[in-house]
Order: structure tokens, then sequence, then C-alpha cells
């Protein structure tokens, strides 16, 4: 068997290895539900209880993917994402925290609407 045709099968069980040891809290919940429930109080303000956001200028969380709403706190926290408020909240969560959260509002129902009705409700 020459080294090319060897390349495929090795990719394809990494690729499987990988698939098997990212099944991680963002893909079935937080871990700890009323831990995650507690992180997430003080993203209520803007954020709603249940992840749908307070005002238009806010987004909804609630049923986001998981993977997105953990890369975004990681780059508050992290400066890849500039936002003085946000920075605030984040910049002592762990990456345990983060996904915690991610998993939490990333397991409520989805609520989406059209942002330009919201803006321009009476």
């Amino acid at each position: 068997m020459n080294t090319l045709s060897m390349i495929k099968p090795i990719a394809l069980l990494a690729l499987c290895g990988f698939a098997i040891s990212s099944t991680s809290v963002l893909a079935r919940g937080p871990a700890n539900p009323e831990a995650a429930k507690k992180l997430a109080e003080p993203c209520q303000a803007c954020h709603g209880a249940n992840g749908v956001a307070t005002a238009p200028i806010y987004p909804h969380l609630a049923g986001q993917y998981a993977d997105y709403l953990a890369r975004a706190l990681h780059e508050y926290r992290d400066g890849g994402r500039n936002n003085p408020i946000m920075a605030v909240y984040v910049e002592k969560l762990s990456d345990q925290d983060i996904a915690e959260l991610a998993a939490y509002f990333s397991s409520m129902p989805a609520q989406v609407d059209d942002l330009y009705d919201r803006m321009n409700a009476d």
C-alpha cells in the first residue's frame, strides 16, 4: 500500500476520534443545570430570564448554537470582541463556565423574530 492510499483511512480515523472526543458539555446541555442557571443570572438584565432579549439592541441567546455562544464568550473574555459591558461580565469566567453557559442557553427553545420589527415596534 502506498503512502497516499493510507492517508484517507488515517484521516478518517483521526476525524472519528475527534468527533467522539468532542461530544462535550456543549453537545448535551449543561452538566449542572442549576449551576448554569446561577451563572446566567447576570445575563438576564439584557438577554432575559428565558434567553429572549429584553430590548431590540440585545441578541436572543435562547436556542443559539452552543459552539457559537461559547466562541463569542471566549472572544469577549479574551479581547477578540470589544464590548466594555460584556468584558466586565465574562472576564472571570473559566472555560468550564463558558461551556456551561453556552449549553444552558442553547438548550432553551429558540425565539426567532425579525430584528427590524423589534426595532420599529410601537
